[in-house]
């Protein structure tokens, strides 16, 4: 049995990857919420708008972000196998990869932003649907940047440099929340003004990530990031890894746009409610997911040097940390969610739907979340992609989708039926995936070439 000093990571190596990525995250909901609470100065009708958005944006935005995240395994094994310089070319490659599609995406949702908006939630109300299409609209404009920050942060992580991917995103969110005090109070802008303090947020994250990644004396940069020179063996290898990933993510995200549509024809409260909800919920999401981009750099980095038995030790280790994580985060948000609901202004109605779904989200939270959230990371690090993307896709159609309109449509259960079928989602993929870690067949699909 291998001591710690013949580990890649110690414990310590760990910490630093993990904590700076753990305050990162729960820092980007926190500000996330309160831009959200800047937003309902304005109304429900105008939380509602910007929440039917960000289910669209996140769809879009995880299809490049799953990019990044191939980028970020890719030249984490090349680390791993300790050619640094197939890290660095890796590296360009990346960001020609995110921004190309990022892009694209961002052409499609300014061209067919009406069609979109009127396809997915043609029932809401007007000043709902109005709020939405201008929020969307200026947002669609940042993808191309949030794109590039992405990719940037991606490669300082694989590197096990999660500092600046925490000081340039605390800094993007301030910038933010200041920008919508100063548009939505001061220039009277309101949804608006917090589209375009988020246009400008992803502008600056993106420049700074640009120049800090050409800077030599990192691991991985970059440099004559003009001078296009693709690298196609390269292109195809993020590919393989980020085209899975992305379909999965996209999928999971149109069923979630499907069962927003049943929620979009609840009455404004409850979707507000919802919206309020799910943004406690994104604090357990965003702690559990640091734990997954560590294991994204420490599972790639086994795999490039062929420690198997290593990448088996931190995957179980790490998923032990995720349910640490999620029980303590759980605990708080049952104790303390009054106060945090109260910051928001919603009716009497909206205010106990969101206690009743906070409390439902939490038990399944503690039981279910990292088997199903946190392994696939461990999967998709060692070049195991196709066995989470079917799962996901099966779990999310078979049991969100077709469950949610169930509850709904024929228990009339409401916006509690939505989210009862994402318990059974969860349950089925975190099942299917615990017999995967302990079959160690993902530690089969990793290949230098």
């Amino acid at each position: 049995m291998k001591t710690e000093t013949n580990m890649l990571f110690s414990k310590q190596d760990i910490r630093k990857i993990l904590f700076p990525l753990l305050v990162e995250q729960i820092l980007a909901v926190a500000l996330g919420m309160f831009d959200s609470m800047m937003v309902s100065s304005v109304g429900e009708a105008a939380v509602s708008g910007v929440s039917l958005v960000d289910s669209i944006s996140i769809l879009l935005i995880n299809v490049f972000s799953a990019l990044a995240t191939g980028g970020a395994v890719v030249c984490s094994q090349f680390l791993g196998h300790k050619d640094a310089e197939g890290a660095r070319s890796s590296a360009k490659q990346l960001y020609y990869a995110v921004f190309a599609v990022s892009s694209l995406l961002m052409t499609i949702a300014l061209v067919f932003s009406s069609q979109i908006l009127h396809l997915i939630f043609g029932k809401v109300e007007a000043d709902v649907m109005a709020f939405a299409k201008t929020y969307f609209v200026i947002t669609a404009i940042s993808y191309p940047f949030l794109g590039l920050y992405n990719g940037g942060a991606a490669l300082f992580r694989a590197m096990g440099n999660s500092k600046i991917s925490l000081y340039v995103s605390l800094a993007m969110n301030l910038l933010n929340v200041g920008g919508n005090a100063l548009l939505i109070y001061g220039f009277k802008l309101g949804v608006a003004g917090a589209a375009i303090s988020t246009l400008a947020a992803r502008i600056f994250g993106a420049a700074v990530m640009l120049i800090l990644s050409h800077n030599r004396k990192n691991t991985i940069y970059v440099d004559n990031i003009l001078r296009f020179r693709p690298s196609f063996p390269i292109i195809r290898r993020i590919l393989r890894i980020g085209i899975p990933g992305g379909m999965e993510n996209g999928m999971f995200q149109v069923g979630k746009l499907l069962t927003q549509s049943l929620v979009a024809s609840l009455p404004t409260a409850i979707i507000a409610a919802n919206s309020v909800a799910n943004t406690l919920a994104s604090f357990q999401y965003a702690a559990g997911g640091a734990v997954g981009l560590t294991l994204i750099t420490v599972i790639g980095r086994c795999t490039g040097a062929g420690e198997k038995e290593q990448a088996k030790h931190y995957a179980k280790s790490l998923l032990f940390t995720a349910y640490k994580i999620m029980l303590i985060t759980s605990v708080l948000l049952t104790i303390f969610p009054k106060p945090i609901i109260g910051l928001f202004e919603l009716s009497t109605e909206a205010t106990d739907a969101v206690l009743r779904l906070v409390l439902l989200h939490n038990l399944a939270t503690v039981l279910i979340w990292p088997l199903a959230f946190t392994l696939p990371h461990c999967f998709r690090a060692a070049s195991d992609v196709m066995f989470p993307m079917v799962t996901s896709i099966i779990s999310m159609w078979v049991f969100r989708v077709v469950c949610s309109y169930i509850f709904v449509l024929y228990f009339h259960l409401g916006v509690y039926g939505v989210w009862l079928a994402m318990f059974c989602d969860w349950l089925f993929r975190g099942s299917m995936f615990f017999i995967r870690l302990i079959s160690n067949k993902w530690l089969l699909k990793y290949s230098k070439t």
